[in-house]
């Protein structure tokens, strides 16, 4: 019997059960009864601990990247315990928690289909994938030491038998200190519990007693010494069937040994362990505000390269492209999609489908702009007229490619701002296939990184990295308003000579020029 084996296989030994009154009849008992003491007993090996990464479009939007595939990890299965204490060492500060239904398998199987998967789950419980992130970047993403510590994967307090449940109406919460911090339904899940097996199956024969932790929704967060967080997993159609409640109290411990990787915490690893830059403490991201947009959209692109080159920056234009409708302004947030040469066993993988440039415009979200690396290669098309109205309707703020456009007329009767090469009537499979978004490319020979900022005009379009947005538009809003007077003062008759630029008489003159306005 799986549930005796399991109980067996724990840090709790049969002496022990019987010194705790269980004596022999722990083996008779009903199975819910046995089930019940699980938590407390599962602290030895049980059998394998493989973790989704990401599971719920919450917990995706949050981190601002939606998988196409689901991905997972190994815990060590000596991180499990039951509700009781968790250590963090001293030196460490990012100690997070992560609340998660669990799946117990009951039957063995092997390349097990889908509609086969959930008979192969005995039980369902809560869980909490805790770990700390202070030893993510040594674990360069195998998860071995952020993630599977002794303690690390709390689990039960109470086993539910899976035949019991409909597994897409679980309710999975977590509360610190009492108060409510995550709370999701299995019913919005990315992929399905079912998925997760038929997949993991192909590859491993999943055994009784595995755990499969199924990722967590958004909201979950860092814990310090004294603070208290419970999981629990109840039925969403009968809310008397629960988990139970799984609690955990951090408590401080010593530092880790002097050995190896040490703990380090930088402001990217607070921002994933606290959820938000806000939230750790950070200084608020940049952000591209209406009023922000509206003075970029006044100042000319040739003015901001020109205050880019003065502050260091000198390549910062894409080249090659122009919009396809003149007096076109365009200003927003990059996204970015990258293509590579065409090769045909590539592009049979990578092209067809619901691929990379197709995701890319489904996702844009409103005021971003597309930013593509096609390789300056003007001899095909990167967009037609279908994609370009699907991202106006999502709002983009435009597409800039460094390729070109099919369907030029009526990609410019969409009326959204598009900055290309040139047109060409070839489709995908010529010479590109789409490959990769939001990563770091090179478009027209400027590198772009997703949520630089871009602005266009008829000059061509250029990249300005977030942090430097403010100072350059400042100081290009001065200039702009200097040669304005500039150009009036030339227009009145007056000499460039120690005027363009100014001399301190003619500085003076400007001072009292735009003092007046």
């Amino acid at each position: 019997m799986i549930i005796s084996q399991i109980v067996y296989e724990t840090r709790y030994d049969r002496r022990r059960i019987e010194r705790d009154s269980f004596e022999r009849e722990i083996w008779s008992v009903a199975k819910e009864q046995a089930l019940n003491i699980i938590a407390d007993t599962l602290t030895h090996p049980v059998g394998k601990v493989i973790a989704v990464h990401l599971a719920y479009p919450s917990r995706a939007e949050q981190r601002g990247r939606i998988p196409s595939e689901a991905s997972y990890f190994f815990k060590a299965p000596s991180s499990l315990t039951g509700p009781g204490e968790v250590v963090r060492p001293d030196g460490t500060e990012l100690l997070v928690f992560e609340a998660e239904i669990a799946l117990v398998i009951g039957t063995a199987g092997r390349n097990i289909p889908q509609e086969d998967a959930w008979s192969h789950v005995g039980w369902v419980t809560a869980a909490n994938d805790m770990g700390l992130l202070d030893f993510r970047s040594a674990d360069k993403g195998s998860n071995v030491r952020s993630k599977s510590g002794d303690g690390m994967t709390p689990i039960g307090p109470r086993l539910i038998e899976a035949a019991s449940i409909d597994p897409a109406a679980l309710r999975i919460t977590a509360t610190v200190d009492g108060t409510v911090v995550q709370d999701d339904s299995s019913s919005t899940l990315l992929f399905s519990f079912a998925h997760f097996i038929a997949d993991l199956s192909r590859f491993m024969t999943l055994e009784p007693g595995d755990v499969i932790l199924t990722g967590t929704p958004a909201g979950s967060s860092v814990l310090r010494p004294g603070q208290t967080v419970t999981v629990e997993v109840t039925s969403e159609t009968d809310p008397s069937i629960t988990s139970g409640e799984l609690t955990t109290t951090v408590v401080a411990g010593p530092a880790l040994a002097d050995i190896g990787s040490a703990p380090k915490a930088d402001d990217r690893q607070r921002i994933d362990a606290w959820g938000s830059r806000e939230a750790a403490g950070l200084e608020p991201a940049f952000e591209l505000t209406p009023k922000i947009r509206e003075r970029l959209a006044n100042v000319a692109v040739a003015t901001l390269s020109s205050q880019l080159r003065q502050a260091g920056y000198p390549n910062v234009s894409i080249d090659g492209v122009h919009p396809m409708t003149p007096g076109t302004k365009l200003v927003g947030r990059a996204r970015t999609l990258r293509y590579v040469a065409h090769r045909p066993d590539l592009f049979k993988a990578h092209g067809g489908g619901y691929n990379a440039q197709k995701r890319a415009v489904d996702t844009i979200n409103e005021g971003e702009v597309l930013v593509m690396e096609a390789r300056s290669f003007e001899f095909a098309g990167t967009l037609g007229d279908i994609l370009a109205l699907r991202a106006k309707v999502r709002g983009a703020a435009g597409i800039i490619t460094d390729g070109a456009v099919r369907d030029w007329g009526p990609v410019g009767d969409v009326g959204l701002p598009v900055f290309a090469q040139a047109a060409h009537p070839s489709v995908l499979g010529r010479v590109h296939i789409p490959w990769s978004v939001d990563d770091t490319i090179s478009c027209g020979g400027v590198t772009v990184q997703p949520g630089d900022v871009i602005v266009g005009d008829d000059d061509g379009a250029l990249v300005i990295p977030p942090h430097m947005v403010l100072g350059i538009l400042e100081a290009a809003e001065q200039q702009e308003s200097e040669e304005e007077f500039i150009a009036q003062m030339v227009s009145e008759g007056h000499s460039v000579d120690g005027l363009y630029p100014m001399n301190a008489t003619w500085r003076e003159r400007y001072d009292e020029w735009a003092s007046a306005r």
